[in-house]
């Protein structure tokens, strides 16, 4: 249990090095916030606090033009996809890969071979005929490995490019669509006026009038199975009321939902307006799927740091279950999408929703081979230990070694001032290579640096969110070891930038993990999912408790003022869910837990010796 002291020196270190506070928001004078209605008062729900200096935010590099000096096109390149697992998985027998196959069923074909090579050769690519493509426009990528490594490895592929994740939902054309209900001065999505009713719009039309079949329901990512695993210490005992208080002086609110109408008791002060884009996701949640969230009750913590620990409760049934962002290992926390998805107002950044589609047109822009060949980071390095050891891998700090790491400090001060416009997370995507390092915590850096096109490298961290879970390593990213940052960044780079093909395909599907897998109707599936699975443990009937008020959508949007209320209204869903949300996949069997840890511990190792050789 927490006290005052502890929960005050916590927040002293969330804002270590942080800007002054900024003055209050002007009056919007973009043509987008003009066209906004008049607040009606501001609720200060950003409190008094300064904006948090952290790295999601990060400005544009001031190097001068790259001049390429190493061939990138046509060295390689297949007509269909190579996945970079499949390299680093060689010689694995396990049959725990095959379902990396089947995945990609039509548009990857791997062929893995042992050749010898001299010593001292160089890594090359060679292209030749594909002996298994009888009939198909196909190639293999041949890559010779030094012989240090004790093998080659040859990665084969052919179809037309990888088979990405089928649409979440079609809408049938002419079929009319039940609109959500909202009316705010001049924004009205509605003529319905619903400033003092609840935030679920009405079904009557949805019920009154015959509709098609429901489609069958596409079964949901790989992640969703974790909702399981973090609703699993509860499963047996259940969840009391008793339990549920006992997370109170934890929590930063307490939100209940009786009827489809949503109420919020405050606890204790939220970090900018965390809590209330979190609390505006779940408005939208239950405008998109009126009727389908039951009566609940949870507390949810909008901080960093897991509170809840496994050595606190060595029946972890007796833990309260407490709803936050982010948990390790040795965390008992229920996961839950992070405020960002709707927006960073702070810092202006835009809900994902938006940004995903800006972001895809800047990756267009700079296509990845004309792509600056090292690693970018920028942000706040004085916020966590493991970004102050980063910055050693700077070509300009001290040492003067080139680890192909270009790393920058992100001037916040002067960003706040500027009201962060030159600071688009959309137009960061520059260099071939983006590093993810955790600061405190766990940070919402990670969805944005995947979705850039440019593969991850990834600094080893115990803190997981709930949808880094079902990234996969050698897939999704290249494992980065954290003890030694600046040496295995560099060899990330060098073996990228002398592997074009393998290493451009691995931006590509990090990113569209990003796109497909993490895009807002998943989104908004995991959240209905799991608080429906998590209503189903409590023991008792939620009730509205006396200090909570009511939320909807017009009480928080009209209210809301500059980017807050732009925002709000970018991130707004429009219409009643037509459709039905992806089927829910089991939990994980104790075999197929141990077949994740091996995949990537395999893949880790291969990396290690990998790097130890090349040193």
């Amino acid at each position: 249990m927490r006290g005052l002291a502890a929960r005050r020196q916590q927040d002293e270190e969330e804002t270590a090095a942080l800007v002054p506070t900024p003055p209050a928001p002007a009056q919007p004078s973009s043509q987008a916030e003009d066209a906004a209605p008049p607040p009606c008062h501001n609720d200060d729900s950003t409190g008094s606090k300064p904006p948090v200096v952290d790295h999601a935010e990060q400005g544009q590099p001031t190097a001068k033009p790259w001049e390429r000096l190493l061939p990138t096109r046509g060295v390689g390149m297949a007509t269909g996809g190579l996945v970079v697992l499949a390299l680093l998985l060689v010689g694995s027998t396990s049959s725990g890969w095959s379902y990396l196959d089947s995945s990609f069923q039509g548009a990857v074909l791997t062929v893995v071979a042992i050749l010898s090579a001299r010593d001292g050769d160089n890594s090359e690519v060679r292209k030749v005929a594909d002996p298994l493509g009888e009939g198909r426009d196909s190639t293999i990528n041949v890559i010779i490995m030094p012989s240090a490594l004790g093998s080659s490895i040859i990665s084969g592929l052919a179809g037309h490019g990888r088979r990405g994740r089928p649409p979440h939902h079609t809408s049938s054309p002419g079929e009319p669509r039940v609109p959500i209900p909202f009316n705010c001065g001049n924004v009205t999505f509605s003529q319905l006026p619903t400033c003092s009713s609840a935030a679920t719009p009405p079904s009557a039309a949805m019920s009154s009038e015959p509709r098609r079949a429901p489609e069958p329901a596409p079964a949901c990512p790989e992640y969703f199975r974790y909702i399981h695993s973090d609703l699993s210490p509860w499963r047996k005992s259940g969840i009391t009321r008793e339990a549920l208080e006992r997370a109170r002086d934890r929590a930063t609110f307490r939100l209940v939902v009786v009827g489809g109408r949503a109420y919020v008791e405050k606890l204790h002060p939220a970090f900018q307006t965390r809590d209330v884009f979190t609390q505006w996701g779940i408005l939208q949640l239950l405008a998109r799927y009126p009727g389908r969230v039951p009566d609940l009750d949870l507390m949810f913590f909008c901080g960093d740091i897991p509170r809840v620990r496994v050595a606190d409760f060595p029946d972890p049934s007796a833990a309260p279950p407490i709803f936050m962002y982010c948990k390790d290992e040795n965390a008992i926390n229920i996961l839950f999408p992070d405020w960002t998805f709707w927006g960073w107002p702070e810092v202006n950044i835009r809900p994902w929703a938006p940004f995903v589609e800006e972001e895809a047109r800047e990756n267009r822009r700079v296509p990845w081979p004309e792509r600056k060949p090292y690693a970018y980071w920028k942000g706040n390095p004085d916020v966590a230990s493991v970004r102050k050891d980063l910055m050693r891998c700077n070509a300009s700090s001290k040492g003067g070694k080139d680890w192909n790491a270009r790393l920058f400090r992100q001037d916040w001060k002067r960003a706040n001032r500027n009201g962060f416009k030159d600071s688009n997370l959309a137009k960061q995507c520059l260099y071939r290579y983006k590093i993810y390092v955790q600061g405190r915590g766990w940070s919402v850096s990670e969805k944005y640096i995947l979705a850039c096109d440019s593969p991850m490298l990834h600094i080893s961290t115990p803190y997981r969110d709930f949808f880094s879970r079902g990234l996969v390593a050698g897939r999704h990213y290249w494992p980065i070891d954290a003890a030694h940052k600046c040496p295995s960044i560099k060899f990330a780079v060098d073996w990228g930038n002398a592997h074009p093909a393998p290493a451009q395909q691995l931006g590509e599907e990090g990113s569209a993990f990003a796109r497909e897998e993490l895009s807002m109707d998943y989104v908004y599936d995991y959240m209905l999912h799991l608080l429906t699975l998590y209503a189903g443990l409590l023991r008792y009937e939620p009730t509205v408790p006396k200090n909570a008020v009511e939320l909807s959508l017009e009480t928080m949007a009209c209210p809301a003022r500059g980017r807050a209320r732009k925002f709000m209204m970018e991130s707004m869903e429009r219409y009643v869910a037509d459709y039905e949300p992806c089927a829910l996949p089991p939990p994980f069997t104790a075999k197929e837990a141990r077949e994740i840890a091996h995949r990537d511990e395999v893949v880790r190792s291969k990396v290690k010796k990998m790097e130890e050789t090349w040193r």
